[in-house]
């Protein structure tokens, strides 16, 4: 198992991406804390991993907040006796729209759920990570900071801060052998899909959004979880300031 014995929070762990990322962390033996805003996803991911032979506790957070990100790690300490990998995968985003349409409200949100944890996950994770000898970042940016598309301005330059945020990171916190590496998705079949389209969910709608991508669907939690399975087991040692779009092509 490739991530036999090893410990990793992952936030936003209750749907979508995250959901995918702590079940296939689990089947690499890896021990997993749940993490999300939400109990009742949360609760049930951290079940749903139990009830196959994994081991997984489901800590409720707001990623933006300090005292949240220092409940998860003493609880993660605590329940696990380490913390070898961090997945910062909960995001948030402004509806598809005209630039100017965004409220301040939403844009301090997106900004604070995107980009400020990371602020506080450095915070409180890197600490740890030295005192153990090292450990590994995930974190989930978007193509949206790589290749942005209108209607998402504001969404697009927090994953664009997320991605130069974690490269000058992995520079930094190299000399602790601590690694920091991107993925970076296409829209996906999460429940963030109406809001990035702007447009209800229907498949007429969905061939706009498809059409852009060269290998012809939308990303899967799968797809994320297995680029993170990567990045974040002993097989990427030597990789670290990584940016990988699971894209379909999208980027090129």
């Amino acid at each position: 198992m490739r991530l036999q014995d090893k410990v990793a929070i992952v936030t936003g762990g209750g749907s979508g991406f995250g959901e995918g990322i702590c079940k296939r962390f689990a089947q690499e033996g890896c021990k997993v804390v749940v993490n999300d805003i939400n109990p009742s996803g949360g609760e049930r991911v951290a079940k749903e991993i139990a009830a196959t032979g994994g081991r997984a506790q489901f800590v409720r957070g707001d990623v933006s907040k300090d005292a949240d990100w220092a409940h998860l790690v003493k609880t993660t300490l605590d329940g696990f006796g380490a913390l070898n990998i961090v997945v910062n995968n909960a995001g948030t985003t402004h509806r598809n729209q005209p630039v100017l349409n965004v409220t301040e409200e939403q844009f301090d949100r997106v900004y604070a759920v995107n980009v400020k944890s990371l602020f506080w996950s450095a915070k409180h994770c890197v600490p740890v990570m030295r005192q153990r000898g090292g450990g590994v970042f995930v974190n989930i940016a978007s193509t949206a900071g790589v290749r942005p598309r209108p209607g998402l301005v504001w969404y697009n330059g927090s994953k664009g801060a997320a991605i130069i945020c974690s490269r000058a990171m992995a520079v930094e916190l190299a000399p602790d052998k601590i690694r920091v590496c991107v993925v970076n998705p296409v829209i996906g079949e999460t429940g963030l899909l109406t809001e990035f389209m702007g447009l209800p969910d229907t498949p007429e709608n969905r061939a706009k959004f498809i059409a852009s991508i060269p290998l012809g669907r939308m990303s899967r939690p799968v797809d994320v979880a297995n680029a993170c399975v990567y990045f974040a087991s002993d097989e990427a040692e030597f990789i670290t300031g990584a940016c990988l779009e699971v894209d379909g092509g999208r980027c090129v």
